[in-house]
């Protein structure tokens, strides 16, 4: 009998002191997670569907101030009406400043009035750094190669799945890009990546962004470049563009 109370208390003891270390384990976790880099700046997040308080407005309907023309120091012709800027066969438009790793939102529209099929309906493109495009196409109830289709990383990846809605009804992007890196040793570059949802709906999950895109304006791994907006010839309209560089 007085075996097993001793017993007892010794497991009693060997549990305590166990719990004991358990908590000062935890306690000293949370001590040195308090430590660990300084508390997240605060922005306002905006109204739904709006433009963070830490964003870069590209553009918001007013005008293409920060845009400049497809040529070197030339000036951005598309036509802005009523909060829209459209493609006008004029020539693609790039952003005057030049970005990394970013956040952006981008909003379109293909024409209402449907003309085309396949590649020729509703064409054209976000070109991350100018060198890496985001296919925006017209796919609602129209085929094409699926590397090519709407939210493709083009000639790259596919969409996980064809979320567009009806011609002429307005479609968002929400792109996360890592931009490829020249390597250190300068030969080559480190794989960027990126993640797109498109109207909400994932479509690229963190796929790897290497080389330029077919058709891209240019070449190689940079640190920044120029968000592009194609002009393919088909009236595509954009409004509501913001970018939050990481």
């Amino acid at each position: 009998m007085k075996k097993e109370i001793v017993m007892n208390r010794l497991q009693t003891l060997m549990l305590s002191m166990a719990l004991a270390a358990s908590c000062a384990a935890f306690r000293s976790v949370a001590d040195e997670s308090k430590d660990q880099g300084a508390e997240p700046k605060v922005i306002d997040p905006g109204p739904s569907g709006g433009r963070p308080s830490d964003a870069i407005n590209l553009f918001d309907g007013t005008d293409l101030s920060k845009w400049r023309g497809d040529k070197e120091n030339s000036e951005a012709k598309w036509e802005v009406k009523e909060g829209v800027a459209t493609v006008n066969g004029k020539g693609s438009i790039l952003t005057k400043e030049e970005f990394g790793d970013c956040q952006l939102h981008v909003e379109w529209a293909a024409p209402a009035e449907v003309k085309g099929q396949g590649q020729g309906r509703g064409n054209s493109g976000v070109y991350l750094q100018g060198r890496y495009e985001v296919q925006v196409l017209d796919c609602f109830q129209n085929k094409t190669y699926a590397n090519g289709m709407t939210g493709a990383l083009y000639s790259k990846f596919a969409p996980l799945v064809n979320a567009c809605r009806k011609p002429g009804e307005w479609q968002s992007y929400d792109i996360i890009f890592h931009a490829p890196k020249p390597a250190p040793d300068g030969k080559g570059a480190v794989p960027g990546s990126l993640t797109v949802l498109f109207n909400g709906v994932l479509i690229q999950d963190h796929v790897p962004v290497t080389g330029s895109t077919t058709a891209a304006k240019f070449g190689g791994a940079v640190e920044k470049g120029p968000l592009m907006l194609q002009d393919h010839g088909n009236p595509v309209r954009y409004r509501n563009i913001w970018l939050r560089p990481l």
